[in-house]
């Protein structure tokens, strides 16, 4: 067991785990974060996925003591009551079916965002491709997208 210092969702959180012990158990088990959720537990389908420095990454997969920046859940992404654009989109264009995969698909939706502010259907697709969707509402998710994107712009 080790103290580890994260900084997550803008908090400094000290917690007394096995330093390889992974991200999601921490932050679900330890933090009580239940943004992220438990899919494949390989990661593989993004249901785990959170922001480390803007990127998106598997949180089941990455040891808790690799964890270099800030870590940003779904928790975090409101601001002083407001939510951020992406979450905005995903009610206004309401995207979840049986929500499970929101969470990861939120997440990488901000980091491509973030790097591309007016990205095009094919790149969103690409984008977002790597998080799977049970429910199969791809296309609900690439108009939030888009909607997203235009608000941001004028924030």
């Amino acid at each position: 067991m080790a103290n580890l210092t994260l900084s997550v969702n803008g908090q400094r959180r000290t917690v007394d785990v096995d330093p390889a012990t992974p991200l999601l158990y921490v932050l679900r088990n330890d933090l009580d974060l239940h943004g992220p959720r438990f899919g494949c537990g390989l990661g593989q389908c993004g249901a785990c996925t959170v922001l480390i420095g803007g990127t998106a990454t598997r949180s089941c997969v990455t040891p808790v003591s690799a964890v270099k920046g800030e870590v940003t859940t779904l928790d975090g992404l409101a601001k002083d009551g407001k939510l951020h654009p992406v979450q905005q989109a995903w009610i206004d264009e309401q995207v979840p079916a049986c929500g499970y995969c929101q969470n990861g698909q939120m997440l990488t939706a901000v980091s491509l965002l973030q790097r591309n502010p007016r990205p095009t259907d094919a790149q969103i697709r690409e984008a977002m491709a790597p998080v799977l969707c049970r429910c199969f509402t791809y296309y609900r998710i690439q108009a939030a997208i888009k909607r997203a994107a235009g608000a941001a712009q004028t924030v």
